[in-house]
């Protein structure tokens, strides 16, 4: 029978501190959260795998080490307004709600959501409001954020995403790499009412659905 909290510690030691996930108050929240009650019964033997851990339908719990590392970029302040888009079953919300004042989770997939409110109502977790929706749509309705992440991989943010984050606003993921290329993490900054990105790190983390780029147009 797996030990999770041993797990928990051999995670954090041995796939976060090593890859430069330092931050105190990041570390706490990993260790405090139960990463296996966020899977289903058969995969909970795997949460703490280095690994991603597939859901179903094309959907995946990211790796530790590169969902903290994108946590981690986002410099998250105790009074931030926090938007995480392809929530899934809950795992990164739970996380940024232990770092901000307030968290929004978008997913498309109404089971996932289903399944995270539960999870959240299990463990005593209030401070995540759901939609579900398009999640390269976002949730405009409680812009604009301080901090978005995009709990997966994308070939393009989508504007939609962009014009919700707060002046100063951070927005990280991963944008994908063309096929059999790893991706890199992103971070994004608005100032001035720009945004601009920078890389941080390579991640072959699997695409999220829905959000292909528009398509181009040749003459």
């Amino acid at each position: 029978m797996t030990d999770f909290a041993v797990a928990r510690r051999n995670m954090i030691d041995g796939q976060l501190r090593p890859n430069r996930v330092t931050n105190d108050r990041l570390l706490a929240a990993v260790g405090d959260l139960p990463r296996e009650r966020f899977l289903p019964d058969a995969l909970r033997a795997v949460a703490y795998a280095d690994d991603d851990v597939p859901l179903g339908n094309g959907r995946f719990l990211m790796e530790p080490m590169v969902l903290g590392r994108l946590i981690q970029a986002l410099q998250a302040q105790p009074e931030d307004r926090a938007l995480i888009v392809g929530a899934g079953r809950g795992y990164g919300a739970a996380l940024m709600s232990r770092l901000v004042k307030s968290v929004v989770a978008v997913e498309s997939d109404a089971m996932l959501a289903a399944a995270a409110e539960q999870t959240a109502k299990e463990l005593g977790l209030d401070r995540v409001r759901r939609v579900v929706g398009p999640m390269e749509a976002g949730a405009a309705d409680a812009a604009p954020y301080d901090v978005i992440l995009i709990e997966g991989a994308v070939r393009l943010v989508p504007d939609a995403l962009l014009e919700q984050l707060a002046e100063g606003g951070r927005l990280t993921t991963v944008l994908a790499g063309p096929p059999g290329a790893m991706g890199v993490a992103q971070l994004f900054i608005k100032q001035g009412g720009v945004t601009s990105g920078r890389a941080l790190f390579e991640a072959g983390t699997p695409l999220l659905p829905g959000f292909t780029p528009p398509p181009r147009f040749t003459f």
